[in-house]
């Protein structure tokens, strides 16, 4: 089980016109993603996700050119082991960055996989968890900024898939914001209503937003502001008594995980297992979230890799919560180059499935022709 070689390689498709999704943090006009591959010595392939960090081809050189060099030769049965050498000969000393814990978090999901093939086990098994029942929402690049009418027949359709829970996207106007939220409770009264404000929002729109969020019974209120700004963060959530705020998808280590916990102001974790770390940090974050009694609910990346590793993990922790469920009408990830993706069943759960590592099996030719494209995937 001795790591042979380590490749990443950026994969990119453009969104269809008339199928581009706005939101808080700009229209998605093409999706990305880095796939991981890990080859043992013997012969044994895991694969992994990291998230395209809004440079693929900076992540994927990343892995390709540094930190491969740094777990090759160690046993890809004990991803713990390849984690610290990383830390040890890169994190510690040049800090913990975001592109750096993308990177490390795309070997880490492979390792696992790989590990889990070896011993023909699903990683929840290994993790010492259960295939049990997940809830679900509906997420991903979905319920975007548009008309109220048009925004409540598509959660209409999402109800109708058996969805139970979605999730609205805040950030255009607070009057707009405001008025899609209150639209869609009228419409479903006993839906499960998440809201995301992707970093968008002032203290002051906070402020004039809080008692329409509760009103509303908001689930939870999702980013109001970028993760470095902890004082607004603690602001809000004395604004607040019934709805808690979520953060977590762009915190990256249990390091600063171990601030969120401390600060006391986000009630909610949702770490991303392509961004904070890979599967073996974020089951130290939901170790550490579960001391203070506070959920887990994974961020959503890109492909099936990701999506099986958050149930796999969901599954295996004490304080798992909601997963997000890819919704998105296009996905080539999902539905070309994976071969499997999670099945939502009648009562709105997700289960993970019962094959050795995460389950899924990917398409290399799917992956040639899904080169990474030039340019923002956000404008």
């Amino acid at each position: 089980m001795k790591i042979k070689e380590i490749r990443a390689v950026p994969l990119s498709f453009r969104v269809p016109e008339g199928r581009v999704v706005r939101h808080g943090i700009g229209a998605a006009v093409k999706r990305d993603m880095v796939l991981v591959r890990v080859l043992t010595e013997c012969g044994v392939v895991g694969w992994g996700e990291a998230h395209h960090g809004r440079g693929p081809t900076s992540i994927a050189d990343l892995i390709n050119n540094t930190l491969s060099h740094f777990v090759l030769g160690r046993s890809a049965a004990s991803p713990v082991d390849a984690w610290s050498a990383v830390y040890a000969r890169h994190i510690a000393s040049h800090g913990q960055g975001a592109g750096t814990l993308i990177a490390l978090s795309g070997i880490d999901m492979a390792l696992w996989d790989a590990r889990g093939r070896y011993f023909g086990m699903p990683c929840w098994q290994l993790m010492g968890g259960t295939d049990k029942p997940i809830p679900a929402y509906a997420g991903g690049i979905t319920l975007g900024f548009q008309p109220v009418d048009s925004l409540v027949q598509e959660v209409a359709g999402f109800v109708a898939q058996g969805f139970r829970a979605v999730k609205l996207r805040f950030g255009e106007t607070l009057d707009i914001d405001l008025a899609r939220l209150t639209a869609v409770r009228r419409a479903f009264p006993d839906l499960t209503l998440m809201v995301d404000l992707n970093c968008s929002y002032t203290l002051q729109d906070f402020r004039r937003a809080a008692p329409v969020l509760e009103e509303m019974r908001v689930y939870w209120v999702e980013e109001p502001f970028p993760a470095h700004d902890h004082r607004p963060y603690r602001e809000a959530r004395a604004m607040l008594h019934a709805c808690p705020l979520a953060a977590g998808e762009n915190h990256y280590g249990r390091f600063e995980f171990h601030r969120l916990l401390e600060d006391g102001s986000v009630g909610i974790l949702q770490p991303d297992l392509s961004k904070s770390g890979g599967p073996t940090e974020c089951l130290r974050i939901a170790n550490m979230a579960s001391a203070w009694k506070l959920p887990v609910c994974p961020h959503s990346s890109a492909s099936p890799l990701n999506f099986f590793a958050a149930i796999h993990l969901l599954g295996s922790i004490d304080n798992g919560a909601w997963y997000e469920f890819d919704a998105a009408i296009d996905n080539p990830y999902r539905d070309e180059l994976c071969s499997a993706k999670p099945i939502l069943d009648e009562a709105g759960c997700v289960r993970a499935n019962h094959r050795p590592g995460w389950g899924v099996e990917v398409d290399e030719a799917v992956a040639q022709r899904l080169f990474a494209i030039p340019g923002p995937g956000f404008i």
